[in-house]
């Protein structure tokens, strides 16, 4: 029996990122090595036998992005499933076990969070191993985290006293604690954190979500009946998300069944929700700083430094989290630094376009970042990947002009098709027909600079697409 990974990747990662909603979440972003954290969720299942190719839930905005990552890490296979709106993991689990079940009776499924860190794979491994012979007998199988310490930032599962060597029965879901009450869990023992990863038999799954759970599973297979399927991608039907509450998949179903059994697992886990928390687990220098980019650090101790766009210069200065993006700067005491949620939502309230914008945009040809945005201009960095090619379309309100920085760029400009090498250019008029094309096998960067009296992403009207974008 194959393991099918469904890899949930929603959510807004905004006490990590300290932007908006729609900016990029953790699980996007390189924060851990040279690979994003959906990638190394991704990648450390590949020592495991019988592994399918993930399937993948996420956000429609993030769709491109998720099947960049997945290219280029030589994953050309990925199932992803397209939610219009979050709805917690019950229903994104169930629409994910009813769609597999349509592909083949028999789907074993290895349900992973896109944002946590496992150090120790080979601990890993055996769990999942155990979690697998639990799985095929039938059972709803929980991964708890051996604790480290009294930490309130997770939920916790107390074990039944019926257990096993490697695996236990369940008596109790617990909501996150209080430091007085995990203290007293962690010196008790016989609690662990509670991961969010699961695995069980997709059969059984549905058969369990009836009983305890059925206005979940009738959404999940409504859902999945009114998919439909664009490009490389599966949007699940839209009403039956939009209409169905939030809820999550311990409220929904594992703190009912008397069908769930968990896996301990002690493999240096972390679910990597604050900058706290990423600071805690990255190797530190000898001043107690972790650094990344560009920064020049005097007299600085027990610091987080990011620098994503610019350098970074501290003096003096001790415990704190500083993170620069191409939006904002981040600066907060670390014991603090969880609060950024309420700094978003004091920008929305303020109607900060910060809040809601973001720079970099990925397309299926590639991506573009909003270099510059005035009232009547627009400029964008455009990165077209090789054999890729924009639509033929047209402009009703502004004109543009193209300035070729890196490769060779396959230009329609109304009549004319010609070249143009690097450091050439052409303007494109209002209500000119034009494409972009990139036909070698280098990247072609362009610079696009847009003018007129509207410069919205709405204004475009296309006529030929082989991304499949016109919508009859």
């Amino acid at each position: 029996m194959k393991i099918v990974p469904v890899i949930l990747s929603g959510g807004s990662g905004m006490r990590l990122w300290p932007l908006s909603r729609k900016q990029y979440p953790k699980q996007y972003l390189s924060l851990v090595g040279d690979h994003t954290m959906l990638q190394e969720t991704i990648l450390r299942l590949k020592g495991l036998d019988d592994i399918s190719d993930p399937v993948i839930i996420c956000n429609s905005d993030h769709r491109f992005l998720v099947e960049e990552q997945c290219q280029s890490v030589n994953i050309s296979n990925p199932t992803i499933l397209l939610e219009g709106v979050g709805r917690n993991t019950a229903l994104a689990i169930a629409a994910s076990a009813v769609y597999l079940l349509k592909q083949s009776d028999n789907v074993l499924l290895l349900v992973l969070s896109a944002d946590h860190i496992i150090q120790d794979v080979n601990s890993f491994y055996l769990a999942i191993d155990t979690a697998t012979r639990q799985a095929k007998d039938g059972k709803l199988v929980t991964f708890g985290i051996v604790p480290t310490s009294a930490n309130t930032s997770y939920g916790y599962i107390k074990l039944s006293e019926n257990n096993f060597n490697d695996w236990h029965q369940v008596e109790q879901f617990i909501e996150k604690p209080n430091l007085e009450v995990a203290e007293t869990y962690l010196e008790q023992g016989g609690y662990l954190w509670n991961s969010g990863m699961f695995m069980f038999k997709a059969d059984i799954l549905i058969n369990e979500l009836n009983t305890y759970s059925s206005d979940t599973i009738k959404k999940a297979k409504s859902a999945v009946d009114n998919a439909k399927k664009d490009l490389n991608f599966i949007y699940l039907g839209q009403q039956e998300f939009e209409s169905s509450p939030s809820i999550s998949i311990d409220h929904a179903l594992m703190e009912k069944s008397n069908n769930v059994v968990v896996v301990p697992l002690d493999a240096k886990w972390s679910d990597i929700g604050s900058w706290k928390a990423l600071y805690d687990i990255s190797v530190k220098d000898k001043n107690g700083n972790v650094i990344t980019g560009d920064v020049i650090a005097k007299d600085t101790v027990d610091t987080y430094i990011n620098s994503n766009n610019c350098l970074i210069i501290t003096i003096g200065v001790e415990n704190l989290i500083i993170v620069d993006t191409v939006d904002a700067i981040f600066i907060a005491d670390q014991d603090r630094a969880q609060e950024v949620k309420q700094i978003v939502g004091l920008m929305q309230a303020e109607n900060r376009e910060e809040s809601g914008m973001n720079r970099k945009v990925y397309r299926p040809w590639g991506w573009y970042d909003c270099i510059e945005l005035g009232k009547y201009f627009q400029v964008k960095k455009l990165h077209i990947k090789s054999g890729a090619k924009l639509s033929l379309q047209m402009h009703h309100k502004r004109a543009e002009h193209w300035i070729v920085v890196e490769g060779v760029a396959t230009v329609i400009n109304g009549d004319e098709i010609f070249n143009l090498d690097q450091g050439e250019s052409t303007y494109i008029p209002l209500g000119v027909k034009h494409a972009l094309e990139n036909r070698s096998n280098d990247l072609l960067e362009v610079i696009e600079v847009q003018s007129g009296t509207y410069l919205g992403e709405d204004d475009i009207v296309r006529f030929k697409d082989i991304y499949g974008r016109i919508k009859n």
